[in-house]
Protein backbone atom coordinates (compact mmCIF):
# COMPACT_ATOMS: atom_id res chain seq x y z
CA UNK A 1 0.00 0.00 0.00
CA UNK A 2 1.22 3.50 -0.67
CA UNK A 3 2.00 5.70 2.24
CA UNK A 4 -0.50 8.37 3.11
CA UNK A 5 -1.04 10.97 5.73
CA UNK A 6 -3.83 9.04 7.33
CA UNK A 7 -1.88 5.86 7.92
CA UNK A 8 -1.74 4.81 11.55
CA UNK A 9 1.20 2.72 12.70
CA UNK A 10 -0.17 0.85 15.70
CA UNK A 11 1.95 -1.55 17.71
CA UNK A 12 0.71 -4.97 18.73
CA UNK A 13 2.92 -5.12 21.81
CA UNK A 14 0.14 -4.22 24.19
CA UNK A 15 -1.59 -7.59 23.72
CA UNK A 16 -1.50 -9.82 26.77
CA UNK A 17 0.75 -12.88 26.47
CA UNK A 18 -0.93 -16.28 26.26
CA UNK A 19 -0.30 -18.99 28.85
CA UNK A 20 1.59 -22.23 28.16
CA UNK A 21 -1.59 -24.30 28.00
CA UNK A 22 -2.86 -22.13 25.16
CA UNK A 23 0.35 -22.61 23.15
CA UNK A 24 0.37 -26.39 23.76
CA UNK A 25 -3.28 -26.61 22.73
CA UNK A 26 -2.57 -24.77 19.49
CA UNK A 27 0.49 -26.91 18.74
CA UNK A 28 -1.57 -30.02 19.41
CA UNK A 29 -3.94 -28.89 16.64
CA UNK A 30 -1.07 -29.25 14.16
CA UNK A 31 0.33 -32.44 15.68
CA UNK A 32 -3.10 -34.11 15.66
CA UNK A 33 -3.11 -34.00 11.85
CA UNK A 34 -0.40 -36.66 12.00
CA UNK A 35 -1.60 -38.63 15.03
CA UNK A 36 -0.64 -42.02 13.55
CA UNK A 37 2.93 -40.83 13.12
CA UNK A 38 2.82 -39.53 16.68
CA UNK A 39 1.54 -42.88 17.97
CA UNK A 40 4.36 -44.64 16.13
CA UNK A 41 6.84 -42.17 17.62
CA UNK A 42 5.52 -42.89 21.13
CA UNK A 43 5.79 -46.67 20.57
CA UNK A 44 9.36 -46.29 19.30
CA UNK A 45 10.19 -44.12 22.31
CA UNK A 46 8.77 -46.65 24.75
CA UNK A 47 10.50 -49.62 23.11
CA UNK A 48 13.85 -47.83 22.77
CA UNK A 49 13.91 -46.73 26.39
CA UNK A 50 12.68 -50.04 27.80
CA UNK A 51 15.48 -51.86 26.02
CA UNK A 52 17.95 -49.31 27.40
CA UNK A 53 16.52 -49.78 30.91
CA UNK A 54 17.26 -53.51 30.85
CA UNK A 55 21.00 -52.81 30.62
CA UNK A 56 21.67 -51.72 34.24
CA UNK A 57 19.79 -54.79 35.57
CA UNK A 58 21.92 -57.12 33.43
CA UNK A 59 25.01 -55.21 34.55
CA UNK A 60 24.08 -55.94 38.15
CA UNK A 61 23.70 -59.64 37.41
CA UNK A 62 27.16 -59.65 35.79
CA UNK A 63 28.73 -57.93 38.81
CA UNK A 64 27.12 -60.43 41.17
CA UNK A 65 28.96 -63.15 39.24
CA UNK A 66 32.12 -61.73 40.80
CA UNK A 67 32.80 -62.95 44.31
CA UNK A 68 35.30 -61.40 46.75
CA UNK A 69 38.70 -62.97 46.48
CA UNK A 70 41.20 -63.66 43.70
CA UNK A 71 40.00 -65.58 40.69
CA UNK A 72 36.43 -66.09 41.86
CA UNK A 73 34.75 -64.80 38.69
CA UNK A 74 32.20 -66.81 36.73
CA UNK A 75 33.21 -65.53 33.30
CA UNK A 76 30.57 -67.55 31.51
CA UNK A 77 27.87 -65.70 33.44
CA UNK A 78 29.58 -62.33 32.95
CA UNK A 79 29.88 -62.84 29.17
CA UNK A 80 26.32 -64.10 28.99
CA UNK A 81 24.86 -60.95 30.57
CA UNK A 82 27.35 -58.68 28.80
CA UNK A 83 26.28 -60.14 25.44
CA UNK A 84 22.63 -59.50 26.18
CA UNK A 85 23.50 -55.95 27.30
CA UNK A 86 25.21 -55.28 23.95
CA UNK A 87 22.24 -56.69 22.04
CA UNK A 88 19.69 -54.60 23.95
CA UNK A 89 21.75 -51.42 23.63
CA UNK A 90 22.18 -51.93 19.86
CA UNK A 91 18.45 -52.52 19.49
CA UNK A 92 17.73 -49.41 21.59
CA UNK A 93 20.09 -47.33 19.42
CA UNK A 94 18.47 -48.51 16.18
CA UNK A 95 15.02 -47.64 17.49
CA UNK A 96 16.32 -44.23 18.68
CA UNK A 97 17.67 -43.56 15.20
CA UNK A 98 14.33 -44.46 13.61
CA UNK A 99 12.59 -42.23 16.16
CA UNK A 100 14.85 -39.26 15.31
CA UNK A 101 14.19 -39.66 11.59
CA UNK A 102 10.45 -39.97 12.20
CA UNK A 103 10.33 -36.88 14.44
CA UNK A 104 12.36 -34.91 11.91
CA UNK A 105 9.85 -35.85 9.21
CA UNK A 106 6.90 -35.13 11.52
CA UNK A 107 8.25 -31.72 12.54
CA UNK A 108 8.77 -30.75 8.89
CA UNK A 109 5.17 -31.73 8.12
CA UNK A 110 3.93 -29.60 11.02
CA UNK A 111 6.10 -26.64 10.09
CA UNK A 112 4.98 -26.91 6.47
CA UNK A 113 1.37 -26.75 7.63
CA UNK A 114 2.12 -23.78 9.94
CA UNK A 115 3.83 -21.82 7.15
CA UNK A 116 0.94 -22.60 4.84
CA UNK A 117 -1.56 -21.32 7.42
CA UNK A 118 0.48 -18.19 8.11
CA UNK A 119 0.90 -17.33 4.42
CA UNK A 120 -2.77 -18.03 3.72
CA UNK A 121 -3.66 -15.74 6.61
CA UNK A 122 -1.38 -13.01 5.24
CA UNK A 123 -3.25 -13.14 1.93
CA UNK A 124 -6.59 -12.88 3.75
CA UNK A 125 -5.60 -10.07 6.10
CA UNK A 126 -7.00 -6.58 5.49
CA UNK A 127 -4.77 -3.82 4.21
CA UNK A 128 -4.73 -2.08 7.59
CA UNK A 129 -2.75 -4.96 9.14
CA UNK A 130 0.17 -4.23 6.82
CA UNK A 131 -0.22 -0.53 7.58
CA UNK A 132 0.22 -1.34 11.27
CA UNK A 133 3.09 -3.87 11.13
CA UNK A 134 6.58 -3.79 9.71
CA UNK A 135 7.31 -6.15 6.83
CA UNK A 136 10.51 -7.34 8.50
CA UNK A 137 8.67 -8.37 11.67
CA UNK A 138 6.10 -10.30 9.62
CA UNK A 139 8.90 -12.08 7.74
CA UNK A 140 10.60 -12.85 11.07
CA UNK A 141 7.47 -14.66 12.23
CA UNK A 142 7.13 -16.78 9.12
CA UNK A 143 10.84 -17.69 9.01
CA UNK A 144 12.76 -17.38 12.31
CA UNK A 145 9.87 -18.07 14.71
CA UNK A 146 8.58 -21.09 12.80
CA UNK A 147 12.13 -22.44 12.47
CA UNK A 148 12.48 -22.15 16.25
CA UNK A 149 9.30 -24.19 16.70
CA UNK A 150 10.61 -26.73 14.19
CA UNK A 151 13.87 -27.21 16.10
CA UNK A 152 12.01 -27.74 19.34
CA UNK A 153 9.56 -30.24 17.83
CA UNK A 154 12.28 -32.31 16.15
CA UNK A 155 14.61 -32.55 19.18
CA UNK A 156 13.08 -31.30 22.42
CA UNK A 157 9.79 -33.21 22.11
CA UNK A 158 11.69 -36.46 21.62
CA UNK A 159 13.77 -35.62 24.66
CA UNK A 160 10.67 -34.98 26.76
CA UNK A 161 9.08 -38.30 25.70
CA UNK A 162 12.33 -40.10 26.45
CA UNK A 163 12.66 -38.39 29.82
CA UNK A 164 9.17 -39.33 30.96
CA UNK A 165 9.60 -43.02 30.07
CA UNK A 166 13.14 -43.19 31.45
CA UNK A 167 12.17 -41.55 34.74
CA UNK A 168 9.11 -43.78 35.20
CA UNK A 169 10.97 -46.97 34.22
CA UNK A 170 13.99 -46.17 36.36
CA UNK A 171 11.77 -45.43 39.36
CA UNK A 172 10.02 -48.81 39.01
CA UNK A 173 13.34 -50.66 38.72
CA UNK A 174 14.75 -48.85 41.77
CA UNK A 175 11.73 -49.76 43.85
CA UNK A 176 12.21 -53.39 42.85
CA UNK A 177 15.85 -53.26 43.93
CA UNK A 178 15.53 -51.25 47.19
CA UNK A 179 12.58 -49.12 48.32
CA UNK A 180 14.70 -47.78 51.20
CA UNK A 181 17.31 -46.29 48.84
CA UNK A 182 14.53 -44.78 46.71
CA UNK A 183 13.27 -42.84 49.75
CA UNK A 184 16.79 -41.54 50.38
CA UNK A 185 17.15 -40.43 46.76
CA UNK A 186 13.72 -38.82 46.50
CA UNK A 187 14.58 -36.29 49.21
CA UNK A 188 16.15 -33.98 46.61
CA UNK A 189 13.60 -34.53 43.81
CA UNK A 190 11.02 -31.97 45.09
CA UNK A 191 13.80 -29.36 45.12
CA UNK A 192 14.52 -30.03 41.42
CA UNK A 193 10.86 -29.83 40.46
CA UNK A 194 10.15 -26.64 42.40
CA UNK A 195 13.28 -24.93 41.10
CA UNK A 196 12.53 -25.95 37.48
CA UNK A 197 8.96 -24.60 37.68
CA UNK A 198 10.18 -21.34 39.20
CA UNK A 199 12.75 -20.83 36.44
CA UNK A 200 10.23 -21.69 33.72
CA UNK A 201 7.96 -18.84 34.85
CA UNK A 202 10.93 -16.48 35.06
CA UNK A 203 12.48 -17.39 31.70
CA UNK A 204 9.47 -17.43 29.38
CA UNK A 205 8.83 -13.64 29.38
CA UNK A 206 12.53 -13.19 28.56
CA UNK A 207 12.23 -15.38 25.47
CA UNK A 208 9.05 -13.58 24.46
CA UNK A 209 10.96 -10.31 24.68
CA UNK A 210 13.84 -11.83 22.69
CA UNK A 211 11.55 -12.81 19.80
CA UNK A 212 9.94 -9.35 19.80
CA UNK A 213 13.30 -7.56 19.75
CA UNK A 214 14.61 -9.73 16.93
CA UNK A 215 11.40 -8.96 15.01
CA UNK A 216 11.97 -5.22 15.51
CA UNK A 217 15.57 -5.55 14.36
CA UNK A 218 14.57 -7.48 11.24
CA UNK A 219 11.88 -4.90 10.48
CA UNK A 220 14.39 -2.04 10.71
CA UNK A 221 16.94 -3.89 8.55
CA UNK A 222 14.29 -4.55 5.88
CA UNK A 223 13.37 -0.85 5.82
CA UNK A 224 16.97 0.31 5.61
CA UNK A 225 17.93 -2.14 2.86
CA UNK A 226 14.98 -1.04 0.70
CA UNK A 227 15.76 2.63 1.37
CA UNK A 228 19.53 2.61 0.70
CA UNK A 229 19.40 5.19 -2.09
CA UNK A 230 17.46 7.66 0.03
CA UNK A 231 19.81 7.12 2.99
CA UNK A 232 22.86 7.82 0.85
CA UNK A 233 21.20 10.76 -0.88
CA UNK A 234 20.66 12.46 2.49
CA UNK A 235 24.03 11.33 3.89
CA UNK A 236 22.12 9.78 6.79
CA UNK A 237 24.41 6.76 7.20
CA UNK A 238 25.60 7.75 10.66
CA UNK A 239 22.10 8.21 12.10
CA UNK A 240 20.97 4.93 10.52
CA UNK A 241 23.98 3.12 12.01
CA UNK A 242 23.30 4.67 15.44
CA UNK A 243 19.67 3.57 15.31
CA UNK A 244 20.74 0.09 14.21
CA UNK A 245 23.30 -0.09 17.02
CA UNK A 246 20.61 0.74 19.58
CA UNK A 247 18.19 -1.87 18.23
CA UNK A 248 21.00 -4.40 17.86
CA UNK A 249 22.12 -3.81 21.46
CA UNK A 250 18.55 -4.23 22.70
CA UNK A 251 18.24 -7.49 20.75
CA UNK A 252 21.61 -8.74 22.05
CA UNK A 253 20.71 -7.86 25.65
CA UNK A 254 17.33 -9.56 25.31
CA UNK A 255 19.03 -12.61 23.79
CA UNK A 256 21.67 -12.68 26.55
CA UNK A 257 19.13 -12.38 29.38
CA UNK A 258 17.03 -15.20 27.97
CA UNK A 259 19.96 -17.50 27.32
CA UNK A 260 21.69 -16.68 30.63
CA UNK A 261 18.74 -17.46 32.87
CA UNK A 262 17.88 -20.43 30.70
CA UNK A 263 21.41 -21.82 30.90
CA UNK A 264 21.82 -21.63 34.69
CA UNK A 265 18.84 -23.91 35.25
CA UNK A 266 20.60 -27.08 34.09
CA UNK A 267 23.76 -26.79 36.21
CA UNK A 268 21.70 -26.01 39.32
CA UNK A 269 19.48 -29.04 38.82
CA UNK A 270 22.59 -31.13 38.14
CA UNK A 271 24.00 -30.03 41.50
CA UNK A 272 20.79 -31.04 43.30
CA UNK A 273 20.80 -34.42 41.54
CA UNK A 274 24.43 -35.01 42.49
CA UNK A 275 23.44 -34.50 46.11
CA UNK A 276 20.93 -37.34 45.71
CA UNK A 277 23.70 -39.54 44.26
CA UNK A 278 25.82 -38.83 47.35
CA UNK A 279 22.97 -39.91 49.60
CA UNK A 280 22.48 -43.09 47.54
CA UNK A 281 26.19 -43.90 47.86
CA UNK A 282 26.21 -43.46 51.64
CA UNK A 283 23.00 -45.39 52.32
CA UNK A 284 23.92 -48.06 49.76
CA UNK A 285 27.21 -48.72 51.55
CA UNK A 286 25.38 -49.07 54.85
CA UNK A 287 22.83 -51.52 53.38
CA UNK A 288 25.68 -53.56 51.82
CA UNK A 289 27.42 -53.83 55.16
CA UNK A 290 24.15 -54.94 56.74
CA UNK A 291 23.85 -57.51 53.88
CA UNK A 292 20.54 -56.07 52.68
CA UNK A 293 22.00 -55.48 49.19
CA UNK A 294 24.60 -57.02 46.90
CA UNK A 295 27.25 -55.11 44.99
CA UNK A 296 25.35 -55.86 41.81
CA UNK A 297 22.18 -54.37 43.33
CA UNK A 298 24.05 -51.22 44.35
CA UNK A 299 25.65 -50.89 40.91
CA UNK A 300 22.29 -51.33 39.17
CA UNK A 301 20.60 -48.90 41.55
CA UNK A 302 23.27 -46.25 40.98
CA UNK A 303 22.90 -46.62 37.22
CA UNK A 304 19.11 -46.36 37.48
CA UNK A 305 19.46 -43.34 39.75
CA UNK A 306 21.60 -41.68 37.09
CA UNK A 307 19.02 -42.56 34.46
CA UNK A 308 16.34 -41.19 36.77
CA UNK A 309 18.06 -37.90 37.55
CA UNK A 310 19.65 -37.46 34.12
CA UNK A 311 16.41 -36.71 32.25
CA UNK A 312 15.42 -34.25 34.97
CA UNK A 313 18.72 -32.44 34.44
CA UNK A 314 18.35 -32.62 30.66
CA UNK A 315 14.80 -31.29 30.88
CA UNK A 316 16.13 -28.38 32.89
CA UNK A 317 18.85 -27.87 30.29
CA UNK A 318 16.36 -27.69 27.41
CA UNK A 319 13.93 -25.48 29.30
CA UNK A 320 15.40 -22.44 27.57
CA UNK A 321 14.76 -24.01 24.17
CA UNK A 322 11.21 -24.93 25.15
CA UNK A 323 10.54 -21.40 26.39
CA UNK A 324 12.02 -19.97 23.19
CA UNK A 325 9.80 -22.24 21.11
CA UNK A 326 6.74 -21.30 23.18
CA UNK A 327 7.42 -17.59 22.72
CA UNK A 328 8.00 -18.08 18.98
CA UNK A 329 4.84 -20.19 18.61
CA UNK A 330 2.88 -17.53 20.46
CA UNK A 331 3.95 -14.89 17.93
CA UNK A 332 3.05 -17.19 15.04
CA UNK A 333 -0.38 -18.01 16.49
CA UNK A 334 -0.99 -14.34 17.18
CA UNK A 335 -0.62 -13.68 13.46
CA UNK A 336 -2.78 -16.68 12.54
CA UNK A 337 -5.48 -15.42 14.93
CA UNK A 338 -5.61 -11.96 13.37
CA UNK A 339 -9.05 -11.10 12.07
CA UNK A 340 -9.17 -11.60 8.30
CA UNK A 341 -10.75 -9.14 5.95
CA UNK A 342 -14.48 -9.09 6.69
CA UNK A 343 -16.43 -11.62 4.68
CA UNK A 344 -18.82 -10.51 2.00
CA UNK A 345 -22.42 -10.25 3.07
CA UNK A 346 -24.36 -13.53 2.69
CA UNK A 347 -26.54 -11.89 0.07
CA UNK A 348 -23.67 -10.06 -1.68
CA UNK A 349 -23.93 -10.12 -5.46
CA UNK A 350 -21.33 -10.27 -8.20
CA UNK A 351 -20.63 -7.03 -10.03
CA UNK A 352 -21.17 -7.87 -13.67
CA UNK A 353 -21.68 -5.96 -16.90
CA UNK A 354 -19.99 -2.94 -15.39
CA UNK A 355 -20.72 0.41 -16.95
CA UNK A 356 -18.52 2.47 -14.65
CA UNK A 357 -21.01 4.90 -13.14
CA UNK A 358 -19.51 5.79 -9.74
CA UNK A 359 -21.20 7.83 -7.01
CA UNK A 360 -19.90 8.79 -3.59
CA UNK A 361 -22.63 10.12 -1.32
CA UNK A 362 -22.00 11.84 2.01
CA UNK A 363 -18.97 9.68 2.83
CA UNK A 364 -16.94 10.25 6.00
CA UNK A 365 -13.88 8.20 7.01
CA UNK A 366 -10.76 8.24 9.18
CA UNK A 367 -8.01 5.72 9.96
CA UNK A 368 -8.34 6.59 13.65
CA UNK A 369 -11.58 7.41 15.48
CA UNK A 370 -10.35 10.83 16.53
CA UNK A 371 -8.83 11.78 13.17
CA UNK A 372 -11.18 12.17 10.24
CA UNK A 373 -9.54 12.19 6.80
CA UNK A 374 -12.64 12.58 4.63
CA UNK A 375 -15.77 14.43 5.69
CA UNK A 376 -19.14 14.49 3.93
CA UNK A 377 -17.72 13.75 0.47
CA UNK A 378 -19.95 13.81 -2.64
CA UNK A 379 -18.76 12.72 -6.09
CA UNK A 380 -20.31 11.49 -9.32
CA UNK A 381 -18.15 10.06 -12.12
CA UNK A 382 -20.04 9.25 -15.32
CA UNK A 383 -19.17 6.16 -17.38
CA UNK A 384 -16.16 6.75 -19.61
CA UNK A 385 -15.16 9.96 -17.83
CA UNK A 386 -11.73 10.92 -16.54
CA UNK A 387 -11.83 12.20 -12.98
CA UNK A 388 -8.68 13.77 -11.60
CA UNK A 389 -8.15 14.17 -7.86
CA UNK A 390 -5.73 16.88 -6.77
CA UNK A 391 -4.84 18.57 -3.55
CA UNK A 392 -2.06 19.08 -1.01
CA UNK A 393 -0.41 16.20 0.83
CA UNK A 394 -2.68 14.68 3.46
CA UNK A 395 -5.83 16.04 1.88
CA UNK A 396 -7.31 12.54 1.49
CA UNK A 397 -6.64 11.73 -2.18
CA UNK A 398 -5.23 8.23 -1.71
CA UNK A 399 -7.80 7.54 0.99
CA UNK A 400 -10.53 8.05 -1.60
CA UNK A 401 -8.96 5.33 -3.74
CA UNK A 402 -8.74 3.01 -0.71
CA UNK A 403 -12.46 3.48 -0.20
CA UNK A 404 -13.33 2.96 -3.88
CA UNK A 405 -11.46 -0.37 -3.85
CA UNK A 406 -12.89 -1.30 -0.42
CA UNK A 407 -9.46 -1.67 1.13
CA UNK A 408 -11.29 0.14 3.93
CA UNK A 409 -15.04 0.49 4.47
CA UNK A 410 -16.60 3.92 4.89
CA UNK A 411 -17.80 4.95 8.34
CA UNK A 412 -20.67 7.02 7.08
CA UNK A 413 -22.40 7.38 3.73
CA UNK A 414 -22.28 5.06 0.72
CA UNK A 415 -20.37 4.40 -2.48
CA UNK A 416 -22.27 3.15 -5.53
CA UNK A 417 -21.17 1.53 -8.78
CA UNK A 418 -23.90 1.40 -11.39
CA UNK A 419 -26.39 2.25 -8.61
CA UNK A 420 -25.23 -0.77 -6.54
CA UNK A 421 -23.93 -0.09 -3.03
CA UNK A 422 -20.37 -1.48 -2.89
CA UNK A 423 -20.88 -3.12 0.51
CA UNK A 424 -23.56 -5.26 -1.13
CA UNK A 425 -21.09 -6.48 -3.76
CA UNK A 426 -18.45 -9.20 -3.46
CA UNK A 427 -15.00 -7.70 -2.98
CA UNK A 428 -13.50 -9.93 -5.63
CA UNK A 429 -15.86 -8.78 -8.38
CA UNK A 430 -15.58 -5.15 -7.24
CA UNK A 431 -11.79 -5.10 -7.37
CA UNK A 432 -11.67 -6.94 -10.69
CA UNK A 433 -13.77 -4.12 -12.12
CA UNK A 434 -10.76 -1.81 -11.58
CA UNK A 435 -7.32 -1.77 -13.13
CA UNK A 436 -4.98 -0.10 -10.68
CA UNK A 437 -1.47 1.35 -10.82
CA UNK A 438 -0.04 2.30 -7.45
CA UNK A 439 2.43 5.00 -6.58
CA UNK A 440 4.88 2.30 -5.42
CA UNK A 441 5.66 0.07 -8.38
CA UNK A 442 5.83 -3.69 -7.90
CA UNK A 443 7.55 -6.11 -10.25
CA UNK A 444 8.35 -9.72 -9.43
CA UNK A 445 11.27 -11.86 -10.58
CA UNK A 446 10.12 -13.10 -13.97
CA UNK A 447 10.15 -12.17 -17.62
CA UNK A 448 8.96 -8.85 -19.04
CA UNK A 449 6.07 -10.74 -20.65
CA UNK A 450 5.04 -12.35 -17.35
CA UNK A 451 5.12 -9.02 -15.50
CA UNK A 452 2.93 -7.24 -18.06
CA UNK A 453 0.52 -10.19 -18.37
CA UNK A 454 0.31 -10.67 -14.58
CA UNK A 455 -3.30 -9.55 -14.18
CA UNK A 456 -4.78 -11.28 -17.21
CA UNK A 457 -4.89 -15.04 -17.60
CA UNK A 458 -3.97 -16.48 -21.00
CA UNK A 459 -2.78 -13.12 -22.31
CA UNK A 460 -1.27 -13.41 -25.79
CA UNK A 461 2.02 -11.98 -26.96
CA UNK A 462 0.12 -9.70 -29.34
CA UNK A 463 -1.87 -8.21 -26.45
CA UNK A 464 1.26 -7.68 -24.36
CA UNK A 465 3.12 -6.08 -27.24
CA UNK A 466 0.15 -3.80 -27.94
CA UNK A 467 0.08 -2.61 -24.32
CA UNK A 468 3.84 -2.05 -24.34
CA UNK A 469 3.60 0.00 -27.54
CA UNK A 470 0.90 2.22 -26.07
CA UNK A 471 3.15 3.18 -23.15
CA UNK A 472 6.22 3.57 -25.36
CA UNK A 473 8.12 0.57 -23.99
CA UNK A 474 8.09 -1.74 -27.00
CA UNK A 475 11.22 -0.40 -28.70
CA UNK A 476 13.13 -0.48 -25.41
CA UNK A 477 12.06 -4.06 -24.70
CA UNK A 478 13.07 -5.22 -28.20
CA UNK A 479 16.58 -3.89 -27.56
CA UNK A 480 16.95 -6.09 -24.50
CA UNK A 481 19.03 -9.31 -24.92
CA UNK A 482 15.97 -11.60 -24.93
CA UNK A 483 13.24 -9.09 -25.68
CA UNK A 484 10.02 -9.92 -23.86
CA UNK A 485 11.68 -13.03 -22.40
CA UNK A 486 14.26 -10.93 -20.53
CA UNK A 487 14.10 -11.72 -16.81
CA UNK A 488 13.51 -8.76 -14.51
CA UNK A 489 15.58 -8.97 -11.34
CA UNK A 490 13.79 -9.11 -8.02
CA UNK A 491 11.94 -5.82 -7.50
CA UNK A 492 12.98 -4.73 -10.99
CA UNK A 493 16.41 -3.47 -10.01
CA UNK A 494 17.91 -4.00 -13.48
CA UNK A 495 15.64 -1.37 -15.09
CA UNK A 496 15.04 2.27 -14.25
CA UNK A 497 12.28 3.44 -11.94
CA UNK A 498 10.46 5.17 -14.78
CA UNK A 499 10.60 2.01 -16.89
CA UNK A 500 9.25 -0.01 -13.97
CA UNK A 501 6.35 2.39 -13.74
CA UNK A 502 5.68 2.09 -17.46
CA UNK A 503 5.59 -1.71 -17.17
CA UNK A 504 3.04 -1.55 -14.35
CA UNK A 505 0.93 0.85 -16.40
CA UNK A 506 1.11 -1.53 -19.38
CA UNK A 507 -0.01 -4.29 -17.01
CA UNK A 508 -3.05 -2.25 -15.99
CA UNK A 509 -3.85 -1.35 -19.60
CA UNK A 510 -3.96 -5.02 -20.51
CA UNK A 511 -6.79 -5.78 -18.10
CA UNK A 512 -10.33 -5.99 -19.37
CA UNK A 513 -11.60 -3.64 -16.65
CA UNK A 514 -14.23 -0.94 -16.95
CA UNK A 515 -12.54 1.39 -14.47
CA UNK A 516 -8.97 2.55 -14.02
CA UNK A 517 -7.19 4.01 -10.99
CA UNK A 518 -3.82 5.74 -11.27
CA UNK A 519 -2.45 6.65 -7.85
CA UNK A 520 0.45 8.98 -8.64
CA UNK A 521 1.11 6.50 -11.45
CA UNK A 522 3.17 8.90 -13.56
CA UNK A 523 5.21 10.39 -10.74
CA UNK A 524 8.39 8.61 -11.91
CA UNK A 525 8.34 9.50 -15.60
CA UNK A 526 9.21 12.70 -17.38
CA UNK A 527 6.56 15.12 -18.64
CA UNK A 528 6.83 14.13 -22.33
CA UNK A 529 6.38 10.45 -21.47
CA UNK A 530 3.55 11.40 -19.18
CA UNK A 531 1.69 13.16 -22.01
CA UNK A 532 2.16 10.12 -24.27
CA UNK A 533 0.81 7.86 -21.56
CA UNK A 534 -2.22 10.08 -21.03
CA UNK A 535 -3.03 10.05 -24.76
CA UNK A 536 -2.56 6.29 -24.95
CA UNK A 537 -4.65 5.77 -21.85
CA UNK A 538 -7.46 7.92 -23.22
CA UNK A 539 -7.48 5.92 -26.44
CA UNK A 540 -7.33 2.56 -24.67
CA UNK A 541 -9.84 3.40 -21.94
CA UNK A 542 -12.64 4.70 -24.14
CA UNK A 543 -16.01 4.19 -22.44
CA UNK A 544 -14.18 3.37 -19.20
CA UNK A 545 -14.19 5.38 -16.01
CA UNK A 546 -10.76 6.67 -14.93
CA UNK A 547 -9.59 8.10 -11.60
CA UNK A 548 -6.22 9.81 -11.58
CA UNK A 549 -4.37 11.19 -8.56
CA UNK A 550 -1.73 13.65 -9.69
CA UNK A 551 0.54 16.25 -8.13
CA UNK A 552 1.67 17.66 -11.48
CA UNK A 553 -1.42 19.54 -12.51
CA UNK A 554 -0.17 20.05 -16.05
CA UNK A 555 -0.89 16.37 -16.78
CA UNK A 556 -4.61 16.42 -16.02
CA UNK A 557 -5.74 19.50 -17.95
CA UNK A 558 -7.85 17.33 -20.26
CA UNK A 559 -9.80 15.64 -17.44
CA UNK A 560 -13.58 15.66 -17.68
CA UNK A 561 -13.82 16.54 -14.00
CA UNK A 562 -11.20 17.69 -11.52
CA UNK A 563 -11.85 17.23 -7.80
CA UNK A 564 -9.91 19.62 -5.64
CA UNK A 565 -9.56 18.04 -2.19
CA UNK A 566 -8.42 19.88 0.92
CA UNK A 567 -8.61 18.59 4.50
CA UNK A 568 -10.97 15.80 3.51
CA UNK A 569 -13.45 18.01 1.67
CA UNK A 570 -14.00 18.59 -2.03
CA UNK A 571 -13.60 22.35 -2.09
CA UNK A 572 -13.91 22.72 -5.87
CA UNK A 573 -14.68 20.64 -8.91
CA UNK A 574 -14.98 21.22 -12.63
CA UNK A 575 -12.82 21.22 -15.75
CA UNK A 576 -9.37 22.80 -15.81
CA UNK A 577 -10.68 25.82 -17.68
CA UNK A 578 -13.59 26.32 -15.30
CA UNK A 579 -11.41 26.05 -12.21
CA UNK A 580 -8.79 28.43 -13.57
CA UNK A 581 -11.49 30.99 -14.30
CA UNK A 582 -12.75 30.77 -10.71
CA UNK A 583 -9.26 31.68 -9.46
CA UNK A 584 -9.87 29.71 -6.24
CA UNK A 585 -7.92 26.98 -4.47
CA UNK A 586 -7.09 25.07 -7.69
CA UNK A 587 -5.87 28.25 -9.34
CA UNK A 588 -3.47 28.83 -6.44
CA UNK A 589 -2.19 25.22 -6.59
CA UNK A 590 -1.64 25.51 -10.33
CA UNK A 591 0.13 28.84 -10.14
CA UNK A 592 2.32 27.62 -7.27
CA UNK A 593 3.75 24.88 -9.50
CA UNK A 594 4.92 27.36 -12.10
CA UNK A 595 6.16 30.18 -9.92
Amino acid sequence: MPANAGRAWISDKTDKPKDTKYVIKRLWYYISHYKWMLILAILLTIASNLFALIGPMLSGYAIDAIEPGKGLVVFKTVFYYAGWMIAFYILSSVLSYLLSVLMLYLSQKIVNKMREDVFTKLVDLPVNYFDRNQAGDIISRISYDIDTVNTSLSTDVVQIFTSVITVAGSLVMMFLISPVLVLAMLITIPLSILYTRYMAKKVRPLFRKRSAKLGELNGYIEEMVSGQKTIKAYAAESSVINRFDNLNEEAVNAYYDAEYYGSITGPTVNFINNLSLSLVTVFGAILYLLEYMTLGNISSFVQYSRKFSGPISETANIISELQSAAAAAERVFKLVDEKPEALDKPDAVELSEVKGDVSIENVSFGYLPDRMIIKNLFLHAKPGSLTAIVGPTGAGKTTMINLLMRFYDVWQGSIYIDSKETRNLTRNSLRKAYAMVLQDTWLFQGTIFENIAYGKENATMEEVVSAAKLVGMHSYIKRLPKGYDTVVNEDGINISKGQKQLLTIARAMLLDAKMLILDEATSNVDTRTEIKIQKAMRKLMEDKTCFVIAHRLSTIQGADNILVVNQGNVVEQGTHKELMEKKGFYYKLYQAQFE
